[in-house]
């Protein structure tokens, strides 16, 4: 673990490679699980106002569940979430461009897993999942590790600032031998 600002980063996140193909996995991660994608309210405000646009896109499961329980919903630990469909698929899989604005950031994050331990600390976490092999491969052949795969989503998260001290504590950490 390294502490980057008031974020905790798992090592894995510094060294794993990864370097997602969606022409490969086609979107897993949106299909696989016992639970949609975390989201804040001001995601789900979002969705909510983009909703008569997203309509259209969205398949006759996913409209029957969001007009059963809404766009979003509580998971067992509390969380707002969005709506699965069958117990497993995002409601919003395949909406051309996700939301017509931003993915939910548990989304564009992903497979990093965010854990907020207080009001200014954070933890990060590589989640494995199988589906994702191909991603692994892909990133040991390029020579790709999870954080700078995953650039935009962390800059998106925790700003541009946040992401230069990670590069740079990362640099110094090899400059030490410690990676």
């Amino acid at each position: 673990m390294l502490m980057v600002g008031n974020v905790i980063v798992h090592i894995d996140i510094i060294t794993e490679p990864f370097n997602c193909d969606i022409s490969k996995c086609h979107g897993l991660c949106c299909q696989e699980g016992d639970a949609g994608a975390p989201v804040t309210l001001d995601e789900i405000a979002d969705i909510e106002q983009n909703l008569d646009r997203l309509w259209p896109q969205l398949s006759a499961g996913a409209q029957a569940m969001i007009d059963k329980q809404g766009v979003a919903y509580p998971d067992p630990e509390g969380e707002m979430v969005t709506t699965i469909v069958a117990g497993r698929d995002c409601a919003f899989r395949g909406c051309n461009g996700c939301l017509l604005t931003n993915k939910p950031i548990s989304c564009h994050l992903y497979p990093i897993r965010e854990k907020r331990f207080g009001p200014d600390l954070v933890g990060i976490n590589y989640h494995r999942w199988d589906i994702c092999r191909n991603a692994i491969q892909r990133g040991r052949e390029l020579n790709t590790p999870l954080y700078v795969f995953l650039r935009e989503p962390l800059i998106r998260r925790f700003g541009q600032e946040w992401y230069t001290q990670l590069e740079e504590t990362v640099a110094e950490m090899k400059n030490q031998g410690l990676l």
